[in-house]
Order: C-alpha cells, then sequence, then structure tokens
C-alpha cells in the first residue's frame, strides 16, 4: 500500500517487504524433508519466517549430502526424454518398507526429472507414466537440489503425492498462496509517517526500525494443499523472493530483469493504490491422442501476472482490475526471464515442477487415467503410515524490512502482495488432439522395462 510521508519524504520510496524463516521436524521414515530450509528461507517455532544464514544454509547442505553415494549408471547421465513408472514408483516404495530400509533417493528425486512433458497409460502393464527431461543431481551450497547441467531444481516424489492428494481439496477452494500487509498495519505506519520529518540531508533509513515495529508482521494465506508440506512452503518461498526481486531487496542476477523500484522511480505515484503481483500457470492447450491414453503437457508453466489494489480508508485493500505500466512491464519482464531467472534462484524452478505436479495431478483424476490403466494410486492418492511425509511448522507470518529509492512527485511507502495460484483445472480443461502422440506413445512404452525408470 502506498502512504504519503511529509517533508522531504516526497522524494523517498520507504519500501515494505517480509522476511522468510524455515525450520521443519522429520521424523523417522518420513521422507520429502531432510530440509530444515525451503527455498532458502527458515521458520521459527512459531510460524514466523527468515532468511536462512550462510551457515545454516551450510548445515542444511552438509546434512542432506551425508551418506549420498555418487550417482552410477544411466541415472547418472541427462537423458532427454526419461519414463517414470507410478506402479514401479509404488512397487519400490513397498519393497523398501518391507526390508525396513529408507526410500531410495533415486526414487525421492524421480529419477532426476526437470519437467513432466508427457503422461502416457499403458493398458498392457497397469501402469501410468510421467516423462520428461532429466539430469544427474547435486546439492548446491545453498541447499537446493538443483541438475547438474542446466541447474534447474530436481523434481520430488513427496510434492507429487501432494498434488495426488490434493485434487479434490483443490477443486472447492483452489491452490493458493499469498503474502499480505494487515489493515491495521497499513494504518499504524500512516500514522507514523504523518509524524515524521526529515531535516535536510537525513537519511530516512534512520526510520527503517520504528516503520518496521508499526508495519508489523505481514500474514501468510495457504489454502489448497496441506500448510505444513513442503510444497506450500515452495510457494511461499517463491511468492517471497519474486517480491524481494520486484521491490529491490534481492538482485535477480538475470540481464534485462531489474527491480519495479528502478523502472518506477521517476515516475509519480497514487498514495492510495498499491502494485499486486502474483504467479500463475501458462500452459498450451493440452494435447491428448484420440484414444485418450498418451497426453502432452507444453509451454513455459508460470506466468507472473499484475493489477493495482485500491486502499481504503481503513487500510483494508480491494481489487480494481487496472494495471500499473511499470508493474507490468516488470511482471512481463519477469515471465520473459523466467527460464534464466530460475537458473540463477531455483526456487521458481521448484515452482514450475509443482506446477507440472498439480497439472498431471489433475489430469489423472479429471480424465480417470489410473481407472483406464486398472492401476491403484492409493498409496499416492490416500495419506498413511506407508508413505509418510515430512512435516515441516506451518508459515504463519513474515516480518518487514523496508528499502529506500527516489522518486519523483511523491513521498510513497510501497508495500508488495500478491502470491501464487495454481489452477490445474483451469489447464486441463483447454485440451486438443494430437493423432502423432500415439506414436510417441508406442515407442516410449515399446521394448521390456523391468526398471520404475528408462530413457528414449
Amino acid at each position: 500500500m502506498d502512504f504519503a510521508l511529509k517533508s522531504m519524504f516526497r522524494s523517498l520510496f520507504p519500501v515494505f517487504l517480509g522476511v522468510l524463516t524455515l525450520t521443519s521436524t522429520v521424523q523417522a521414515g518420513q521422507f520429502g524433508g531432510g530440509n530444515r530450509a525451503v527455498g532458502g528461507v527458515m521458520i521459527d517455532a512459531s510460524g514466523v519466517m527468515r532468511t536462512a544464514t550462510v551457515q545454516e544454509l551450510q548445515e542444511l547442505t552438509t546434512a542432506i549430502e551425508q551418506g549420498w553415494a555418487p550417482l552410477a549408471g544411466d541415472i547418472a547421465k541427462q537423458a532427454n526424454m526419461r519414463m517414470v513408472s507410478l506402479r514401479g514408483i509404488q512397487n519400490a516404495i513397498m519393497k523398501a518398507n518391507k526390508e525396513g530400509r529408507e526410500i531410495p533417493r533415486e526414487v525421492q528425486y524421480l529419477a532426476g526429472l526437470q519437467r513432466i512433458q508427457y503422461v502416457f497409460v499403458d493398458k498392457d502393464k497397469n501402469d501410468v507414466i510421467i516423462a520428461g527431461p532429466a539430469e544427474p543431481w547435486k546439492v548446491r551450497p545453498d541447499g537446493f537440489v538443483v541438475g547438474t547441467v542446466t541447474g534447474g531444481a530436481t523434481m520430488r516424489l513427496s510434492d507429487l503425492v501432494i498434488a495426488l492428494r490434493s485434487v479434490e481439496t483443490a477443486r472447492q477452494e483452489g491452490i493458493s498462496c499469498s503474502i499480505e500487509p494487515t489493515a491495521e498495519g497499513r494504518l499504524r505506519l500512516q500514522k507514523l509517517m504523518r509524524r515524521i520529518t526529515l531535516r535536510p540531508g537525513q537519511n530516512p533509513a534512520v526510520y527503517e526500525a520504528s516503520m518496521r515495529e508499526a508495519f508489523g508482521p505481514q500474514t501468510i494465506q495457504l489454502t489448497g494443499v496441506p500448510t505444513d508440506s513442503r510444497f506450500a512452503r515452495t510457494m511461499v518461498a517463491a511468492d517471497y523472493e519474486m517480491k524481494r526481486v520486484a521491490m529491490g531487496l534481492a538482485p535477480s542476477q538475470v540481464n534485462g530483469l531489474n527491480s519495479y523500484l528502478e523502472m518506477a522511480k521517476n515516475s509519480a505515484h497514487a498514495s492510495n493504490q498499491n502494485p499486486r503481483w502474483w504467479m500463475a500457470c501458462d500452459y498450451d492447450s493440452l494435447a491428448k491422442s484420440e484414444d485418450g491414453l498418451a497426453w502432452k503437457l507444453s509451454g513455459q508453466g508460470v506466468k507472473t501476472m499484475t493489477e493495482i489494489d485500491a486502499i481504503s480508508d481503513d487500510g483494508t485493500a480491494s481489487q480494481t482490475g487496472r494495471k500499473d505500466k511499470f508493474a507490468q512491464a516488470w511482471a512481463d519482464a519477469m515471465t520473459e526471464k523466467f527460464t534464466e531467472l530460475s537458473q540463477r534462484m531455483p526456487i521458481f524452478s521448484d515452482l514450475q515442477n509443482i506446477m507440472d505436479m498439480t497439472i498431471v495431478a489433475t489430469l489423472i483424476s479429471q480424465e480417470g487415467l489410473a481407472k483406464k490403466a486398472n492401476l491403484d494410486l492409493e498409496l499416492f492418492t490416500v495419506k498413511s503410515d506407508d508413505l509418510p511425509l515430512s512435516s515441516y511448522v506451518t508459515p504463519k507470518a513474515v516480518d518487514p524490512q523496508c528499502s529506500f529509492i527516489r522518486g519523483r512527485g511523491g513521498k510513497w511507502v510501497v508495500t508488495a502482495s500478491g502470491g501464487v495460484d495454481i489452477n490445474g483445472f483451469e489447464v486441463v480443461e483447454k485440451q486438443q488432439t494430437d493423432a502423432s502422440l500415439a506414436k510417441v506413445c508406442s515407442t516410449a512404452l515399446a521394448g521390456t522395462n523391468e526398471n520404475w525408470w528408462w530413457d528414449k
């Protein structure tokens, strides 16, 4: 939200955003965790988030790598198209449970998948296959598990399981997250700004602590998935990092993607308006074979959108449907530079992955693909002790921080609102028939595959 300041604040933008924190609790036998941090952020026991320290990230990296043997064999090779059997994964999990072993690392990381581009139904083997490009993986110094070739985040079985278990909940309320300032905080900040007068040459940063205290924590809202899941953490961390890049609090490290504040620093802003950004699904029409047994996902998967919020006298925000040209320019730049940004900041690649998984989970449910294959996916779709997922502290609030930049014609405090919106149903509804997919499917499924994954 934007509030008028006084005196020499006329040429300044104090920019507020929250800083994230994350810790997790991992019980024996659980998987999908081990990462105390997700997306480079940490959470304390009360659910308040902050940025992970360098030492915490180093400890995280050491913990992830502990006991890891180097990848060997074909799984250590890059593949343009790697098939992963859902039946085979379930069998591997049940075998590990029976033998009292942890779920194999290659299962947890879905054989190194980077994206899901195809879904095939194998009626002969009662199976559903997901397929896409794959790479061997490594742990970055900041704790991200990424492919060794492109640097994109490696897919996680735990996220796919959450996507499959959340289809019906998502049908009712959607899958989303947002980090929002409170109306009370906006009003407190407005009152503080009315009392402040800067002396000539005085640095407005001297008021940063009091401004943070007045503004107070921003609240985190989650829908559609368990709030203690890694899936939820990924959405929150991606939302947080998007806003930090937009508001100039973290460098994008990508040429051509400057902050919104840099773009808007010489423009005037209305005191009762606030830019909002959010990331949403961005897929082409879903292609399918004539028999509905082969499906193809295409498109970047993620786009950034924006509109202006109107701020009322009581501090509440409402949508206007209008766009700020600089906020739109920044959103367009982020969408255009998304692939490069994802390599620099893998949390965005992680978000891309969970969007792919949400589309696939929705597709399997809506089109009855498991039923067509006569495949029981209950191990994935129903919560049970046979597949326990790690539980993370639910993120509830973000402590604010602020940044300053010179502007023209006004004195405004700018806060970024927005979030993540994943609508798998909207994507799955847009279908078109592609006769060539039948041949792609037959080639992918040809031959005897004793393993639960294979390359073509």
